[in-house]
């Protein structure tokens, strides 16, 4: 009889497989405090970033207090929320206390203690000093950041902040593999390092960019009758692309590499096949000759593709912006390959796939390997492949963008409603696609509602987005009963204008968004309404047109309101319209009872003379 062994958890995730997202919920981290749930994606991040700051904040005073929080109230025990041991417990200068700052990754204090040891005399054992390799390589010869510490800033430090943000590379990429750097130190005090002394040189100076170094360094490898490991090789071909500049030398390179790795009976891994497969996106058509015999051949020895594999193959064949003719298929063929599997992470790059597929989908207009992309994504715990935040929002801004240029308005409509705003908050230009969606298929009566969504995820103050809003609204005549709902979605949006949204630009009136709210209301027979934005032209400088003047009339013509018409030429006169004498004779033939001595006394700033018979 067998005891199966499951984890604390296996319950809990039974009982969450038996049910689908929520999608009128809320994200899962707010459900604690719905007041603060977040309504559009600033919002959302600002929230996030918050609550990590307060994670940040209970860190550092639990680490930096511990003897207030000893008592341990969570059971099971929870390592997290009790105190991390952040100073060295041993003080002597032994082989003992550099270890514990090894496993505590305190670099300098590691490097220095090893200095003190060499100076005493005394000596380290070459597993420990291949260890002290291990942290200085990994983190750059520098100490890792701390999450819960605050960060002293001065104009120094910013200064070295804005310059590395224009670099776009860390503080360690750019100072750790200067000349003799400890690394390099250490590593030349070895009387006889070994093959994982050589690996972590090597594998840093990859990571950190001294790619001819490293390939130097493996040759002294070599001439000191040592055989490389597997993570020497992955480091190596990672940066064969780097060192040469033809695509055919960068492919021999690799290669003669994988031909090394044979000789010496290094078996290659996961990690080995999507290090080719990277290298060969930069080697053109070379590495789309290459890519396919690369997978045959490293699935004849028994190593499956995991996503970040089938991530690098799509982007060796589409490439963003250039043309897809004959290739519109290995998309379909990864997919086939992929569609109901549930993957776990095994490569950073993994969470590269769905974003890549997606904007394949996106660029071929390809809807139907969308839907099994996004269908991929509900398989297992795919979903936790999707990345970070930025990542999700990208993918899913894609994944709708695709929808509305392929799809009826039924089928957007139906994923907005599940996407927004539980996973998704969409920027104003996914918006104006919905918008342009709506117009093609002539659903306007939904404007209104887009309208409430726009304002509830905060692009209520975006001025074009509202601009082609109220075009939309005023270009055609509804039915009565969508007209009034026009008209108070328009009264809504001069709101936006008068009072702005809080915190945010206010936006401006211009001549077509005061024109289009006009014609709205006009249409809506709200002649009141419309008089008064049309005496904003004046108070804004802005001109209305020939156009609006003449539906503006009609509509007066309608009421018979003949002192309306009567200020009404007069507001064409005061903006020197050159239409305005036909308005002048529009008001004579259609309003027969009114007088010529009432249109004579019009004032016009443009002294027009009119004649009346």
């Amino acid at each position: 009889m067998f005891t199966v062994i499951r984890s604390k958890e296996a319950v809990l995730q039974a009982l969450a497989s038996t049910v689908n997202r929520d999608p009128t919920a809320s994200d899962y981290r707010f459900q604690d405090d719905p007041y603060l749930t977040p309504k559009t994606s600033s919002e959302f991040k600002l929230f996030s970033l918050s609550q990590e700051s307060g994670r940040n904040a209970a860190k550092y005073f639990i680490s930096t207090y511990p003897k207030y929080f000893q008592k341990d109230y969570a059971q099971p025990h929870i390592p997290c929320l009790m105190p991390e041991t952040l100073e060295a417990q041993i003080e002597e200068v032994s082989e003992a206390a550099l270890i514990e700052r090894i496993q505590m990754r305190k670099v300098k204090a590691a490097v220095d203690l090893y200095d003190q040891l060499q100076q005493a005399g005394t000596p380290v054992s070459l597993d420990v000093t291949n260890q002290l390799l291990d942290l200085i390589c990994f983190y750059g010869d520098c100490d890792p950041a701390q999450e819960n510490v605050p960060e002293q800033r001065n104009e120094e430090t910013v200064g070295q902040e804005n310059t590395l943000s224009h670099n776009k590379r860390s503080p360690c990429l750019v100072f750790s593999f200067r000349e003799n750097n400890n690394a390099e130190r250490i590593f030349a005090l070895l009387s006889e390092p070994n093959t994982h002394s050589y690996s972590a040189l090597i594998r840093g100076m990859v990571k950190y960019g001294a790619y001819s170094k490293a390939f130097s360094t493996y040759t002294d490898l070599l001439n000191n009758q040592l055989k490389a490991d597997v993570s020497t090789f992955n480091a190596l071909i990672t940066a064969a692309p780097e060192v040469k500049e033809k695509y055919n030398e960068k492919w021999e390179l690799i290669v003669d590499l994988l031909k090394q790795m044979a000789e010496q009976k290094v078996k290659p891994n996961l990690l080995t096949l999507n290090a080719v497969l990277k290298a060969l996106r930069r080697c053109g058509t070379v590495g789309k000759s290459q890519a396919f015999p690369v997978i045959s051949e490293m699935r004849a020895l028994s190593i499956d593709p995991s996503l970040a594999s089938y991530n690098h193959l799509l982007s060796i064949f589409y490439k963003p912006g250039a043309p897809f003719q004959g290739q519109t298929d290995i998309l379909q063929e990864v997919m086939n390959e992929v569609s109901g599997k549930s993957f776990t992470p095994q490569d950073p790059d993994d969470a590269q796939f769905f974003i890549t597929a997606v904007r394949i989908c996106l660029d071929t207009k390809d809807i139907e390997q969308a839907y099994r992309v996004h269908e991929l994504l509900g398989v297992g715990e795919n979903w936790r492949l999707l990345g970070n935040d930025f990542q999700q929002n990208i993918y899913h801004a894609r994944f709708f963008s695709l929808l509305c240029m392929m799809e009826n308005i039924d089928v957007v409509l139906k994923w907005y409603r599940d996407l927004v705003p539980s996973v998704y908050y969409p920027s104003s230009n996914v918006m104006r696609d919905l918008l342009q969606v709506l117009d093609t298929d002539n659903r306007l009566d939904l404007i209104p509602q887009i309208w409430k969504d726009l304002k509830q995820l905060g692009h209520g103050n975006r001025q074009t987005l509202v601009e082609e809003l109220l075009t939309l609204m005023a270009r055609e005549k509804q039915n009565q009963e969508v007209q009034e709902t026009f008209a108070e979605c328009a009264l809504d949006i001069k709101k936006m204008y008068d009072t702005g949204d809080r915190g945010k630009v206010m936006m401006s009136w211009t001549a077509g968004s005061l024109s289009d709210l006009v014609s709205v209301l006009l249409a809506a027979q709200r002649r009141q309404d419309a008089w008064e934005i049309l005496k904003l032209f004046k108070t804004h400088n802005r001109v209305p047109s020939e156009e609006l003047l003449d539906k503006f009339l009609t509509c007066i013509k309608e009421s018979g309101d003949v002192n309306q018409a009567l200020e009404l030429v007069q507001i064409s006169a005061g903006f020197c319209l050159p239409g305005t004498p036909k308005l002048i004779q529009r008001v004579q033939q259609e309003f027969l009872t009114v007088s010529p001595f009432l249109l004579s006394s019009s004032k016009c700033s443009c002294s027009y003379s009119f004649s009346f018979k």
